[in-house]
This record gives structure tokens, sequence and C-alpha cells, in this order.
């Protein structure tokens, strides 16, 4: 039998490397319960339809658009945010490059392309310009032309193959 609209199920997931459990009913989105429920705020709200990529966070290491998967699609999967990808205070390489080259302007697209660019560095360490387009083709950005944000990506991705070469924070000051 499936389950009433309105009933709640408990859900388990791992969120950035910790284990939470959230009750939820079988229409909530994974944005609405990762904003709502969890408090992170980083996974933006955009056109609610899949078409922006602002509320882009990984499952099992693979993009996903948050506005369109349930919740309970989710049950049981590891989870990770923009919120995740700092450790201990320490930005990711991927945040670094940003900022070094100013690759935000109002910052309502960052976590989204922070989040794909994360993917794609994952699965293909040395992405070529176009492949970097590529993945980055599902994330509308209104204020920027791309170009510094691809810069940074293939920033932080040429970094992380440079033994002991400084973080792009760093180069920038």
């Amino acid at each position: 039998m499936p389950p009433q609209h309105g009933a709640r199920r408990t859900i388990t997931l791992a969120v950035n490397g910790r284990a939470v459990e959230v009750r939820v009913t079988a229409s909530r989105t994974l944005l609405e319960v990762l904003r709502e429920d969890l408090g992170l705020t980083g996974t933006k709200y955009g056109c609610d339809l899949g078409e922006c990529g602002a509320c882009t966070v990984l499952v099992d290491d693979e993009p996903r658009l948050a506005c369109l998967q349930l919740a309970v699609e989710a049950d049981g999967h590891r989870l990770t945010t923009v919120e995740g990808l700092a450790v201990d205070g320490t930005p990711h390489p991927l945040q670094a490059a940003f900022v070094a080259l100013g690759a935000a302007q109002c910052g309502f697209c960052t976590s989204g392309m922070l989040m794909t660019a994360k993917a794609l560095l994952d699965a293909v360490p040395d992405p070529s310009h176009e492949a970097v387009c590529e993945a980055l083709a599902g994330n509308l950005c209104r204020c920027t032309g791309y170009v510094k944000i691809i810069e940074a990506v293939r920033l932080a991705a040429a970094d992380a193959r440079v033994p002991g070469r400084p973080e792009p924070a760093e180069v920038a000051r």
C-alpha cells in the first residue's frame, strides 16, 4: 500500500559527514529539507524547476538538483552541500580560487557552481576549458560572463596538480 500524501516518515541522511534523521512527507524536496529542517541555507532556491542549478548538491558524489529530488529518495545516501566543502575552517581549493579571481558577484549561483565544479574535478582532475563549460552548462549566472568562474575552476584544478603550490587565496595576496 503506498504511503498517504500527508504521512510522515523518518529518513536518515549523511549530510556533510554527519548522520541526521528527519521526519518528512513524501512530497518534500531535498532542497526544502536542507534549508528548512537542517538550516543549510547555502543551497539556494532558484527557479524550482531544475533549470538554474542554484540548488545543486552532491548525492553520493554526483551532482543533483535538490529542487527536483524528493527527500525520501535521498534516504540512506551521502549528501554534500556547499557548507561541507571547507575542512576545519579552511576553504576548499575551489572556494579559494573563486575568491582569488573574484568569480562571484551577487553570489546567488555560487554554491551551485561550486558543487558542480567539485563533482567535475573529482571525476576529471585536469578538465579542459570545454569540459568545464560543458559541466557548468546547467548552472545559470545572470551577473557574470562566466569567464572568471571557468578560470577559477581551472585554477583550482591546476593547484591540485602542483605539490607545494600555494593555495589560490595565497597567490592573490
